[in-house]
């Protein structure tokens, strides 16, 4: 048994099973109103699986939108494939969701940024400010960080 609680690498888990649960409910309702999502992602990360004209053109990382015109959206435990059209030409793309550096919605102004270093590292309270996973929104200048030193116990 460990000697702590992980919180990063659970919280990690929990951001990435969000994505998983809105890309399961688009491939089966498809995408309602205005909402479209900007996705980055690492090209070198293991199990991405991308044509060679499109690795070549984005040897490490890549963004992808989903907006207009996409197809075959599949959504696995580990993984989404779906085709996207790049200059006229279908491309289908597989990429893990640990390939996954954000993910935004700016039709509500809501994103989430993973820090692409090593998410198995411990997760430091004190560096909560740092965090390995970031909520962020979009035009939202005048959000509020509050510390939680004030309810440790001492």
């Amino acid at each position: 048994m460990a000697d702590t609680i992980n919180y990063g690498s659970l919280m990690h888990a929990a951001l990435r099973q969000l994505i998983v649960d809105v890309l399961q409910q688009v491939s089966k309702t498809g995408l309602p109103g205005n909402h479209h999502f900007f996705i980055t992602f690492d090209t070198r990360h293991p199990g991405v699986e991308l044509s060679a004209s499109i690795r070549k053109r984005y040897p490490e990382e890549m963004t992808i939108v989903m907006q207009d015109w996409f197809d075959d959206l599949t959504v696995t435990g580990d993984r989404f494939s779906v085709t996207l059209n790049f200059g006229n030409s279908p491309e289908p793309l597989v990429i893990p969701f640990e390939a996954i550096r954000t993910f935004v919605d700016p039709s509500v102004e809501f994103g989430l940024r993973f820090d692409p270093h090593d998410e198995a590292e411990d997760f430091d309270a004190d560096e909560a400010g740092e965090d390995e996973a970031d909520a962020v929104a979009p035009g939202r200048a005048d959000a509020e960080v509050v510390s939680l030193d004030q309810f440790r116990k001492h």
